[in-house]
């Protein structure tokens, strides 16, 4: 299919990609998102070496690289801080690290600025009401009492996508799984060139993200999935480092702005039928939300993107692109989702314990394999 006209729902990593893909085979893109402010979170991200051939294959690697910090390998620790093993990291691209540390909003604004060049049209505010597949064209609402017509849909509107309610109202819903991540920017030390993982109930790990900041998170056991105020969140995140490696004991000390703390708990979801109904398809977190153990979360929605819109020119029909887009995903999405997931319940007592180093290495070797 060429020259489709489609709406993306959700201007987030998935989103984007999608719609800079997608305009560069040469499809008139519609983005929408209902933040006027178009937010992201202000910590870091981590990103692989299949998402650095995925950022060469869109044509962004130089800003995406100038961005953030690249780096060659993983550093994993006991939970006393003890350096147990070290992991190198593929270079998928040569000449590229095989890693790169970045901040979310360094990243949004990468993806933000080279879709808006692309030339798709970015509308923010605006969010959808119902939308009617006739079979030739999707007839789509706004809230703004506004309405429009795409050749097909694409909802990239992450864990909670209304999207995905839409079409399969039936479908399971967001898991918690007993745990949840804190996140906060520090400064980064002099010498810390790769991604430090501390193993243990408490994970934790430290992730370059510039010349002057890296990220901490931590990953806590939280029973019963409860809600903490705003005001005092820094002193929580504090009290969550006691008892854990001195390395990460001593950041305790630059955690103390409650409003830069990141709290989420920890949720998943795998669509295991269809991602797709008739000309409108999801992507991205919508059907395999993940656990950030693995770092891969927004990797997957990225590779989604480019497959996406390969199906899309190899095909002669939406519902036959979008099958093949599924067949392709599947597997490598299920294995992303079900291996953290599985590093969270061995640190909850929940499942055995995981080895940190042969997940982490395993998953390089999986996702290293071609989309």
């Amino acid at each position: 299919m060429k020259d489709q006209s489609i709406l993306i729902i959700g201007g987030g990593i998935g989103g984007l990609t999608a719609a800079i893909a997608l305009r560069a085979a040469g499809h008139r893109v519609t983005v929408i998102e209902r933040d006027p402010t178009w937010s992201v979170y202000g910590v870091g991200i981590i990103q692989q070496g299949n998402v650095i051939r995925a950022m060469t294959e869109l044509g962004v690697i130089d800003d995406y690289l100038a961005a953030g910090v690249g780096f060659d390998k993983v550093a994993v620790h006991a939970p006393n801080g003890m350096l147990v093993a070290t992991v190198p990291s593929p270079r998928l691209v040569e000449r590229y690290p095989a890693n790169l540390g970045i901040s979310r909003k360094a990243l949004h604004a990468v993806l933000g600025n080279r879709t808006k060049a692309a030339g798709a049209d970015v509308r923010l505010g605006v969010s959808v009401t119902a939308i009617d597949d006739d079979g030739a064209g999707v007839s789509v609402a706004f809230a703004d009492g506004g309405s429009e017509r795409f050749d097909m849909v694409i909802g990239a509107d992450g864990l909670y996508s209304e999207t995905r309610e839409r079409l399969f109202p039936e479908a399971p819903k967001p898991e918690f799984t007993g745990q949840a991540v804190w996140r906060y920017n520090v400064p980064r030390p002099e010498g810390l060139d790769a991604l430090h993982v501390y193993n243990g109930r408490i994970g934790a790990g430290l992730v370059p993200i510039s010349d002057a900041l890296m990220y901490v998170y931590v990953t806590t056991p939280e029973p019963g999935n409860p809600r903490y105020p705003r005001e005092g969140l820094a002193e929580a995140m504090r009290a969550k480092l006691v008892g854990h490696a001195p390395d990460i004991r001593a950041l305790g000390e630059s955690i103390v702005d409650d409003d830069e703390v990141v709290y989420r708990p920890l949720e998943t979801i795998l669509i295991t039928g269809p991602w797709h109904k008739g000309r409108v398809v999801l992507l991205g977190d919508a059907v395999h939300a993940t656990t950030p153990h693995l770092g891969q979360g927004a990797g997957m929605a990225i590779e989604d993107s480019l497959v996406l819109a390969d199906e899309i020119g190899r095909h002669d029909t939406p519902e036959e692109a979008f099958k093949a887009y599924h067949d392709r995903r599947f597997d490598r999405c299920r294995y992303i989702v079900d291996s953290s997931l599985a590093i969270c319940r061995g640190q909850l007592g929940l499942a055995p314990p995981v080895d940190n180093a042969v997940a982490t290495a395993e998953m390089f070797k999986r996702t290293a394999q071609p989309i």
